[in-house]
């Protein structure tokens, strides 16, 4: 049995060898940075920088370093299902390190992600370009991995532009940030909730297994229960396991049903554009025009278009005389033709979606 949604105090390379083989769907690492800072810090004004110089964040030298990575992630490897993925998160310290680790096992990168904060912190002794990202990699558990990626959702949270690599992102600051009675930080790393938003919903499912080795304060754990996710959490530091505890158990649960997942378009009913034509959605001679009225076309009884233009005459489907037309070797009729709502142009899809919307899944 997986400890579902617990947090698990421990050694995490210990901690995940005694899980099952193949039983998670994610991970996601924020492991140590390795920073190997030099002494103290000051701001301008003469005021400690609260940094990272924890003993987890201390190794004996790169070679440790390297090994401790080899470990966990072998052992991350171990119990990620065959179509699970990996995210990890780190900086110049140590993220290149680990990439070339992970793919001397056997992950093979999909992406790397860079993080850009829209509030970093300013290098203090003027002596370097201030560190104003963090480089996230994502990674199959194989090269021929049939890993899951919901490009729909993350098009949709994107304004339906399709989702780039640089993220820009806020750090974790103001209520969501984890304070001790004394309003010092609880944990230094902590990783905004945003940042593991975009993740897990990028690469997992409801219901799906989310395990991170490195827990912390939770973040990974509150924002999967946010998004009906399943969560196990690893982390060797009791003060902060409980501090996780406290805050997930805080979290309110997420919905049931179709809130959680953005099915992929290529699930959806088939649906043919004579459908559009025959409920009256538009009637035969209306004129269809691509997005800039460059070309134009008028619909058919059967539901295909007849269109005249520079390059001849043209009959077909929409995917068909919208190629022609706009000398493209291939079209998605879909989106390229446009038809006339007042003053604007909306795209054919929206009547698509309309029957959609009224059709019964099979």
């Amino acid at each position: 049995m997986l400890p579902l949604d617990r947090i698990l105090v421990g050694d995490c390379i210990a901690l995940m060898n005694a899980l099952p083989p193949e039983s998670v769907d994610l991970v996601f690492a924020d492991p140590p940075y390795n920073l190997q800072l030099g002494g103290e810090l000051l701001r301008p004004n003469h005021t400690r920088v609260d940094g990272v110089d924890d003993e987890w964040d201390k190794f004996e030298d790169f070679e440790a370093y390297d090994r401790f990575t080899r470990d966990w992630l072998a052992a991350a490897r171990r119990i990620l299902k065959p179509e699970g993925s990996l995210w990890v998160i780190g900086s110049y310290h140590n993220i290149f390190r680990v990439g070339a680790s992970l793919q001397n096992l056997g992950f093979w990168i999909l992406n790397d992600i860079v993080w850009r904060k829209t509030n970093p912190m300013p290098n203090f002794r003027g002596t370097r370009f201030a560190n104003a990202h963090e480089t996230l990699i994502w990674a199959a558990r194989d090269k021929d991995a049939r890993y899951r990626f919901n490009y729909e959702a993350m098009k949709n949270l994107n304004d339906d532009l399709q989702m780039r690599s640089d993220w820009l992102l806020p750090i974790c600051n103001g209520s969501e940030r984890l304070r001790d009675d004394d309003g010092r930080k609880v944990h230094p790393t902590q990783k905004p909730e945003s940042l593991l938003y975009r993740v897990i919903l990028s690469s997992s499912r409801a219901g799906d297994v989310v395990l991170d080795p490195f827990f912390g304060t939770g973040t990974t754990g509150a924002v999967a229960k946010r998004l009906g996710r399943r969560f196990i959490g690893l982390e060797r530091d009791e003060s902060y396991a409980e501090a996780a505890r406290i805050r997930i158990d805080a979290v309110e649960a997420a919905p049931e049903g179709a809130v959680l997942d953005t099915p992929p378009k290529r699930s959806a009913p088939r649906i043919p554009f004579g459908w559009v034509v025959e409920r009256g959605l538009l009637r035969p001679g209306t004129t269809l025009f691509d997005q800039r009225r460059r070309v134009a076309a008028r619909v058919r009884a059967d539901g295909t278009l007849i269109g005249s233009g520079p390059r001849g005459d043209h009959r077909g489907s929409i995917h068909q005389v919208g190629a022609a037309m706009a000398g493209l070797p291939a079209c998605n009729g879909w989106t390229f033709w446009h038809y006339e709502d007042g003053d604007s142009l909306l795209p054919i899809d929206v009547l698509r979606e309309r029957i959609r919307a009224e059709t019964p899944a099979a």
